[in-house]
């Protein structure tokens, strides 16, 4: 299997993870369709979620992948008084992955990262490989350390 930048970091952080790959076309593919590819139950696949803060600051959400931000929530979670969705346009600039391969993990800068409080209670979850096609399985809380993140109950 390809290794992807993402994995590489990993490998040299000594992070222990199972990568995935599933079929794909150009696009991107919804989180729903990539756990019935990998046969992994959705509630086990999150998406990387990158938001900017009314002060400016850049947030990211790590969140099942058939629920929705709680804007709100999230909002509270980062200290902010309101966040908004990261304009598509802005994303691959920002963080150095596009939309469909975004990973939590190796960004061109490291954001605050909050992941949903109910990753905390399984196993392992699986997240972007930072490419369209494939995804590492890691630990919540090796991924909590390794992006400085925090849980928070931030997904509706």
């Amino acid at each position: 299997m390809e290794k992807t930048n993402v994995m590489r970091l990993l490998d040299q952080k000594k992070v222990p993870y199972t990568p995935h790959s599933y079929p794909h076309g150009d696009g991107p593919v919804d989180g729903v369709t990539v756990a019935r590819l990998l046969g992994l139950p959705p509630e086990r696949i999150y998406k990387t979620l990158v938001t900017v803060g009314a002060k400016g600051g850049n947030y990211v959400f790590v969140i099942p992948v058939e629920a929705e931000l709680d804007l709100k929530k999230a909002a509270r979670a980062v200290g902010e008084k309101s966040i908004e969705m990261l304009h598509l346009s802005k994303l691959l600039p920002l963080t150095g992955y596009v939309r469909g391969g975004c990973s939590p993990v190796g960004m061109k800068k490291r954001f605050p990262t909050v992941i949903h409080e109910e990753a905390r209670a399984l196993e392992t979850i699986v997240v972007s490989a930072g490419k369209i096609g494939f995804q590492v399985e890691l630990s919540p809380l090796a991924l909590a350390e390794l992006t400085g993140g925090s849980f928070a109950g931030v997904a509706k």
